[in-house]
């Protein structure tokens, strides 16, 4: 059930305007809904000016039910959204959870916001002492690549979640999702820490498909009904389509002796001078698909991807390898021939990019166990099992998803045969060097 307290005029650019509804009337709608429905949980949101949190206060005199308040003061935009800050006092004693963002939070200590999650954490724990409530910490609006929020009460943290962050702009909503979740399933469930552990779930899921709607120019709604209405998983299916190819890669004898580090260093040595010659080709193929990419999201990250292996995979190799040149094997020209013919279409070619990112994840993240401080190859297996190039990995997966689900039937097609192709290629690259030696041993 839900009581309008205000009229905004807003799109995804911001708030142009904001009507405040009279606070007999939003009174009334109160009292209608209490009269007849029996209420487990109330969550309250933006509250233009006093008159309004009168009203709601009045009408809190009339019914047991717990109270999740999200102080709106301020928009993710930064429109302002409350008159006086300070008649929310009143309100905020009434509260069993408060769920302010960054801002709001310092606001409500009279204080500059903080600047990293212990802060954060200290200012909620103040906030609950101070209206003896829990405190809905989150950490959202910090930097870095992880999300953490927290269930915070006078004496400390009760309990912690955190999720990787999602590269998107389409983030509106996330603040009133969280908090609406939140006692949607306390009253279902009657516990805070599991309710925070499963909404935060939920928006994590809302925030993931949010670029699948595709609205407006500015920063577009999470997609709040992702998980009722989803598809399988083109990436999941993808990954089982080629579960038989990443099994052969581990037979490979090239993978095997790299994993426990026997691998003749004339194999190795071959292996990465052909692969850096991939990877010149692969730099430009990166850059094409930054110029291609329809957002600018898109556009940042494939172009820094190319500036990384530019200045940094590719330094690696160089650090192994012996002085001398090296001329590209028909297999390493066969794959890099099969990028430049995937290049009809954005949505081709990042499918195409996709298996040297997941298959080197996959490979890397098992290697990775066989790692030890005299492996010979050490440098290089750390490489593919950092978080960094897991986080690279996720955000071309999805990239990839959201293309897909953008496409044709005909495109969609396209697309998967040129991630198998190019799967079956990465094979054949791992045991080029086992071939050449064969052929020079022949010869």
């Amino acid at each position: 059930m839900c009581v309008i307290t205000a009229l905004t005029a807003q799109n995804t650019l911001g708030v142009s305007a904001v009507q405040a509804i009279d606070g007999e009337f939003v009174l009334a709608q109160l009292n209608a809904i209490s009269a007849d429905v029996q209420i487990d949980a109330i969550k309250i949101g933006m509250l233009a000016n006093e008159e309004i949190i009168r009203a709601v206060n009045g009408w809190l005199d009339t019914v047991d039910a717990p109270v999740v308040l999200d102080p709106v003061m301020v928009a993710t935009s930064g429109d302002r959204l409350l008159e006086d800050e300070a008649v929310l006092d009143s309100l905020l004693d009434r509260a069993s959870v408060i769920t302010p963002n960054l801002l709001e939070l310092a606001s409500l200590l009279r204080e500059p916001a903080a600047a990293d999650w212990p802060q954060v954490l200290d200012q909620a724990r103040r906030l609950a002492a101070k209206h003896d409530a829990l405190v809905l910490a989150k950490g959202g609006h910090l930097a870095g690549d992880l999300c953490p929020d927290a269930l915070v009460s006078a004496q400390g943290v009760l309990a912690e979640f955190s999720n990787q962050r999602h590269h998107t702009k389409n983030t509106h909503g996330t603040g009133c999702t969280l908090s609406s979740a939140l006692a949607t399933i306390y009253a279902s469930g009657g516990d805070w820490a599991s309710a925070l552990e499963q909404a935060k779930a939920y928006l994590f899921r809302a925030i993931g498909a949010a670029d699948e709607l595709n609205v407006g120019r500015g920063h577009g709604p999470v997609n709040h009904f992702a998980h009722f209405f989803s598809e399988a998983d083109p990436m999941d299916q993808w990954w089982q389509q080629i579960h038989e190819l990443r099994g052969s890669i581990d037979n490979l004898e090239f993978i095997a002796q790299l994993a426990d580090g026997t691998l003749d260093p004339a194999d190795f040595e071959y292996y990465l001078a052909q692969d850096a010659l991939y990877l010149q080709r692969y730099a430009q193929v990166l850059a094409e698909a930054s110029a291609l990419a329809p957002d600018l999201d898109a556009q940042r990250f494939w172009a820094g991807s190319a500036r990384e292996i530019l200045e940094g995979e590719l330094q690696l190799h160089r650090s192994y390898l012996a002085e001398g040149t090296a001329n590209p094997s028909a297999i390493t020209l066969n794959y890099v021939n099969h990028l430049a013919a995937s290049k009809r279409s954005y949505a081709e070619l990042i499918a195409a990019i996709l298996p040297c990112y997941w298959l080197y994840q996959d490979i890397g993240k098992r290697l990775a166990s066989a790692n030890h401080p005299e492996h010979p190859y050490k440098q290089w297996l750390v490489t593919y099992a950092s978080e960094e190039f897991d986080l690279a990995t996720e955000r071309a997966i999805n990239m990839v998803r959201v293309a897909w689900k953008q496409a044709d039937v005909d495109l969609r097609e396209r697309m998967r045969l040129a991630f198998v192709r190019s799967s079956e290629h990465e094979v054949a690259f791992f045991d080029q060097a086992r071939r050449n030696r064969v052929e020079f041993s022949t010869a």
